[in-house]
């Protein structure tokens, strides 16, 4: 029984990663032992689990079957084994966590510090990049995203939203127009994030109705913290997430352009592979980051 344990495990790990090779690198097994084992596994059943190719896995009608049911044996037993060791007062392992760049400046960062200092044996793998990275292929634990309108689902989670305002450095404002509407916005010269260059920007003053805005963009950066520090270094205006000016607005560096009108808000949220325990050190992070830690 316990080889026929250790078969399943295997075999849930190898669809999950898509190949016998991706199984075999997080398994730390050569390929051969990994397709070894699920052949093992398919003679004791005496079915056939997965259509091989040079390319995919399939997995039959069997094999379907056969995997829904291992992943609740897993989750059942990564939660008792979560559920022992915060008895004990001591979860651990590891989490890999990739997230945008620019939350490194955001208030994350002390929840994530927070929750080092009070699991010290789990250990955290922090990626920031503003180049999506994929959860499964990368193997990656929970990744951060940010966007406008996340659609829920249950392998994510709201954490916060993002206000976001647009500025410009005084001296650029100095030599420009006075900006009292959002239609003046259309001539200036903006600065935008590559990954929205496509998304008009939205305004909206109080209960007034929405003003939509299509700019043209003189440079653009993939990067929202350099897209702030060109801004502050004269070369236009941009829409950035607010806690980035606040320092350089109060030092008089920075100005707020209309301030009393309201860009739609960013969501943050959290993402982790469709087939992760929902108990476990993914849970634990979870619940920290969206500040509802029992």
């Amino acid at each position: 029984m316990i080889d026929q344990l250790r078969q399943m495990a295997i075999f849930a790990k190898t669809i999950d990663h898509g190949s016998f090779r991706g199984a075999a690198r997080e398994l730390r097994l050569s390929p051969s032992v990994v397709s070894h084992h699920i052949s093992q596994l398919e003679e004791h059943l005496g079915v056939a689990l997965i259509y091989r190719s040079t390319r995919k896995l399939r997995l039959t009608r069997e094999g379907q079957r056969l995997l829904h049911a291992v992943r609740k044996m897993l989750e059942a037993v990564e939660g008792e084994l979560l559920e022992l060791s915060v008895t004990a007062g001591e979860p651990s392992g590891e989490l890999r966590l990739t997230m945008p760049s620019v939350l490194s400046q955001s208030h994350l960062i002390n929840q994530i510090a927070s929750f080092s200092m009070t699991y010290p044996r789990i250990r955290l793998s922090l990626d920031f990049s503003d180049i999506r990275k994929d959860l499964i292929d990368e193997r990656f634990d929970i990744a951060i995203r940010m966007g406008l309108k996340k659609k829920r689902s249950a392998s994510s989670r709201k954490l916060f939203q993002i206000n976001r305002k647009v500025v410009a450095s005084i001296n650029y404002l100095a030599k420009q127009p006075k900006i009292n509407e959002p239609k003046q916005l259309v001539d200036c010269d903006w600065l935008e994030l590559s990954q929205l260059h496509s998304v008009p920007l939205s305004l909206r003053k109080s209960n007034s109705q929405k003003v939509t805005i299509k700019r043209a963009a003189h440079m653009y950066s993939n990067d929202a913290l350099a897209l702030y520090r060109l801004a502050r270094a004269d070369a236009g205006l941009a829409a950035v997430p607010e806690f980035l000016a606040t320092e350089d607005v109060e030092a008089g560096l920075v100005e707020i352009v209309l301030p009393d009108w309201k860009l739609d808000p960013v969501d943050v949220y959290a993402e982790w592979p469709a087939n992760a325990p929902k108990a476990g050190l993914i849970k634990l992070l979870i619940a920290e980051l969206s500040g509802k830690r029992s």
